[in-house]
């Protein structure tokens, strides 16, 4: 019998296909991917790719992006369920308010959320792009959706700007307990403290470094030290360890777990690869209307 990870390649081949994957999804997932990254870099990654078929191993925000900016190629999600609760965290209504009230106002939205929500924004960003992008537009109020505490630390770095803040977070990261940061920093003294900017601004108050997932991977790399405490989603620590064999890193007593994330396997993988099943389709009105906001992005963060 083949096994699943034979069955995957040869499907892969079969189908001109690519396999891109979160840092948040199984260990075993990312051993099998052709990219990992964080959404901004899968999002970028993804327009450039030859094959004609795109799995894309995450949420279903992430696979929507993927299709908005490749409409002529199949992206498919192994789990359908796969959601992002945060992405939901805003409505259009707010929106439309918040231009009413503000002149000069541009709506910032974080690429973790629905199609919808993009499609009502002037510009889409990553946590590893969005003090950048914020900086470059000519706007003087920043209406930031859908997460509050990311909104926080991009307000932080850009004190130039009035920002209006959304009631959104994720859960993952919201739920982060500081008592718990701090006794890893009393059991593990000589550590350096990463943290994702969705964590509460507690957190990110007794951190040495502030960042992307990607960013937090980077950071642990160059940094001199040898054991650190990770504030984020624990599926960064395949990685972590893969680049770093020689150093330790410690995550909360209660572990930050994506279950959402997690549902992605490499059953499910083989499955959506032999069948076709789990397409994503975006209309091509919300493509259009939301494209622009994502393509803002990718040209300003150049």
């Amino acid at each position: 019998k083949m096994d699943i990870i034979e069955k995957i390649k040869k499907l892969k081949e079969e189908k001109n296909a690519v396999i891109l994957a979160h840092y948040y999804v199984e260990p075993k997932v990312q051993e099998i991917a052709d990219y990992i990254g964080d959404s901004f870099y899968l999002s970028k990654i993804a327009v450039g790719l030859q094959e004609q078929t795109i799995v894309f191993c995450g949420v279903s925000f992430m696979g929507e992006s993927a299709k908005i900016l490749n409409p002529q190629k199949t992206v498919l999600m192994p789990d359908m369920s796969a959601d992002c609760a945060m992405a939901h965290m805003a409505d259009v209504e707010t929106i439309r308010k918040m231009r009413d009230t503000y002149e000069d106002l541009a709506v910032v939205c974080y690429i973790n959320s629905t199609a919808e929500l993009k499609q009502h924004s002037d510009v889409c960003v990553t946590s590893a792009n969005a003090v950048k992008i914020v900086k470059a537009l000519p706007n003087k109020n920043i209406f930031f959706i859908p997460d509050n505490n990311l909104a926080h630390y991009v307000a932080e770095q850009v004190p130039e700007k009035h920002f209006v803040f959304n009631k959104g977070f994720c859960p993952v990261h919201e739920n982060m307990c500081l008592e718990e940061v701090l006794k890893a920093k009393e059991e593990h003294p000589e550590t350096e403290v990463l943290t994702h900017p969705e964590c509460p601004e507690a957190i990110c108050k007794i951190s040495d470094y502030i960042g992307s997932t990607s960013g937090i991977i980077r950071y642990a790399g160059t940094s001199e030290k040898k054991e650190f405490i990770i504030c984020t989603e624990s599926g960064v620590r395949f990685q972590l360890e893969k680049e770093n064999p020689d150093k330790k890193f410690y995550f909360t007593k209660t572990e930050p777990v994506c279950r959402d994330m997690k549902l992605v396997t490499l059953e499910k993988i083989a499955h959506v690869l032999e069948t076709g099943e789990n397409e994503v389709h975006v209309t091509e009105k919300l493509r259009i209307e939301s494209e622009k906001a994502l393509s803002k992005m990718l040209e300003l963060a150049k």
